[in-house]
């Protein structure tokens, strides 16, 4: 159920506080029947008209995107840099799919699909993301313990249980490369899971969400989600709801 305004918006037709409007003068029909206060939630399948014309549906689609640097995860920036919407030729609006900083690479969904972006995004859905962590440093096996466990970070939360893998470590020039699973999407989590056992981030790529990955892709490319794909996902967060 969403509500009726948002509806109206997403169609493409007009924007969520001109819909209002169109609400609020009686010029908007659920089911044959006229609305014209504010609030009301619809389900997907009701007959929705404005002016007694239907309310036409908005294609849905789903874009990966293999997000370069310097790149911001909106929709627009108010210091006119690059968004990632910028880089998509989308016949329809569409959003990111939660957040990667502007210095982090990887992969990024952008859809109009509302409740998609909430089943990938919420923490209670425990879809997983994975990234690899170029750190400067040499992780202990405590330091890994630590991340595996769960620690107090900079916002005041504690992070949830992450899977953690060393992929490399490199003495001489005292760096470590990292993959770590979590399911949350606390902004810069990873960079302060990362602080929080002494070390900072040198590089940071987003290398998959669930079983989807952009191994494929360039930098900066991207490509439409295939329906096997976005079912998948759909089937994680159905299955990390449930637990």
């Amino acid at each position: 159920m969403e509500r009726l305004q948002k509806v109206i918006a997403a169609s493409g037709l007009t924007s969520r506080r001109k819909a209002e409007e169109l609400i609020s003068q009686g010029r908007v029909k659920v089911n044959g029947e006229t609305v014209s206060e504010l609030g009301q939630k619809v389900a997907a399948n009701a007959e929705i008209t404005v002016d007694d014309l239907p309310l036409s549906k908005p294609t849905l689609c789903y874009f990966l995107l293999n997000k370069p640097k310097k790149t911001i995860c909106s929709v627009v920036d108010q210091f006119a840099r690059p968004t990632v919407v910028d880089l998509i030729d989308s016949p329809v609006k569409i959003v990111p799919v939660g957040r990667l900083d502007y210095d982090t690479t990887g992969l990024i969904i952008l859809t109009n699909d509302g409740s998609f972006v909430q089943e990938m995004t919420h923490p209670s859905y425990q879809v997983t993301k994975t990234y690899e962590v170029s750190v400067n440093g040499i992780c202990t096996p405590l330091q890994i313990k630590k991340l595996e466990k769960g620690l107090l970070l900079d916002d005041g939360k504690l992070s949830h249980p992450a899977k953690v893998k060393v992929l490399n470590k490199d003495v001489k020039k005292n760096n470590s490369t990292l993959e770590i699973v979590i399911h949350e999407g606390r902004n810069h989590q990873i960079k302060m899971m990362i602080e929080a056992i002494g070390f900072t981030v040198k590089r940071l790529h987003r290398s998959a969400i669930g079983d989807l990955n952009c191994d494929k892709l360039a930098i900066g490319s991207y490509r439409l989600l295939k329906p096997y794909e976005i079912k998948k996902l759909r089937a994680l967060a159905s299955e990390g709801k449930s637990r």
